[in-house]
C-alpha cells in the first residue's frame, strides 16, 4: 500500500480539512505548500502525482497525535523522544500503533474497527502487531490489515 494512500484514507476517515492537514505537518517541522499537499492527496497515474517517502507520512502521523492529544511534555531526567525507525518489514506496525495513540484507542477499539470492516481478530493477534520486532510471539502487519483498519475507521467515523 503506498504511503499515500494512507494519508487520503485517514483525512477522508477523520474528515481532516486542507488547512489542517498544513498544520499537521507544519507541527513536525515539515513546511508544505498547498499545492505540495494537493500533490501527495492525487492516486498514482494522476498528473503532478508526487510520492509520500517514510519521513514525510512519518511527521504526519506523529503531527495527528499532537493534534488529536497535544504536545507531550518532556519530564526532566527523561531521555527527547527518539524518533522511530520505520523500515520496509514494520512500516504497517508503526502506522497501526501511531493512529491507536493519535485516536485514544484501546484494544476493544480496535478490534470493533476491524470487525467492522469484516476481519475478525482476537485480542492475542491484534497484540502481537504492537509487540517488538524481536520478541518471540511479534506479527508482521500485513497490508491486509491496514486495509481493513482504515475501510472500519471510515465506517466508523462517516457511517
Amino acid at each position: 500500500m503506498l504511503n499515500n494512500d494512507i494519508i487520503r484514507r485517514v483525512r477522508y476517515a477523520l474528515n481532516i480539512k486542507d488547512n489542517t492537514m498544513l498544520q499537521i505537518f507544519k507541527s513536525m517541522g515539515c513546511e508544505m505548500t498547498h499545492e505540495e499537499l494537493l500533490n501527495l492527496l492525487k492516486r498514482d497515474g494522476e498528473e503532478g502525482f508526487e510520492k509520500c517517502n517514510n519521513k514525510t507520512l512519518e511527521a504526519f502521523l506523529d503531527g495527528l497525535i499532537i493534534l488529536k492529544r497535544g504536545k507531550q511534555e518532556e519530564k526532566p531526567g527523561e531521555p527527547a523522544h527518539q524518533p522511530t525507525k520505520m523500515n520496509k518489514n514494520n512500516i504497517n506496525n508503526i502506522i497501526l500503533k501511531k493512529l491507536k495513540i493519535a485516536l485514544s484507542f484501546r484494544s476493544e477499539n480496535m478490534l470493533e474497527i476491524f470487525k467492522l470492516a469484516g476481519l475478525e481478530l482476537s485480542s492475542s493477534e491484534l497484540s502481537a502487531l504492537f509487540r517488538k520486532e524481536d520478541h518471540k510471539n511479534y506479527r508482521e502487519c500485513g497490508d491486509k490489515y491496514i486495509r481493513n483498519f482504515l475501510k472500519g475507521l471510515t465506517i466508523y467515523y462517516r457511517g
